[in-house]
């Protein structure tokens, strides 16, 4: 049960890829990682020494933002886009696309589910 940045990464995985379950380390960061700590990427996690999870720790913590302290970044970021009401504050206060994305069609991941105008269909006619 290896531990990064107080994240349990799973033990069954080879560490290149395990690495990327912490949040803000991705494929390109964790190569980099490992490179620094002089560790094989294709080495399983249950494989590493104490002395290779302690060199992949080091480097971690000195050199990148990772998980909580990542996250209240980027929540601080957006919170002062927000605040000065720029463009993009204001894309985000609505909950739509912030990056020049079209929402004439698509954009639901950002809009939520389709609502249905009222009165768009026609009644059916009932028996009298």
């Amino acid at each position: 049960m290896a531990r990064v940045a107080q994240v349990v990464i799973p033990a069954d995985k080879q560490i290149g890829v395990a690495l990327t379950y912490v949040y803000g380390i991705g494929p390109k960061i964790s190569q980099l990682i490992l490179n620094e700590a002089k560790v094989n990427p294709a080495k399983r996690v249950k494989d590493l020494t104490a002395a290779e999870e302690q060199k992949i720790n080091e480097v971690v913590d000195s050199k990148y933002l990772v998980e909580g302290n990542l996250q209240r970044v980027v929540t601080g970021n957006i919170k002062r886009v927000k605040d000065i009401n720029s463009y993009r504050g204001l894309r985000h206060k609505a909950g739509l696309p912030t990056r020049g994305q079209r929402t004439r069609t698509n954009a639901r991941t950002r809009k939520g589910r389709a609502v249905a105008v009222g009165g768009a269909q026609p009644k059916a006619a009932s028996k009298t």
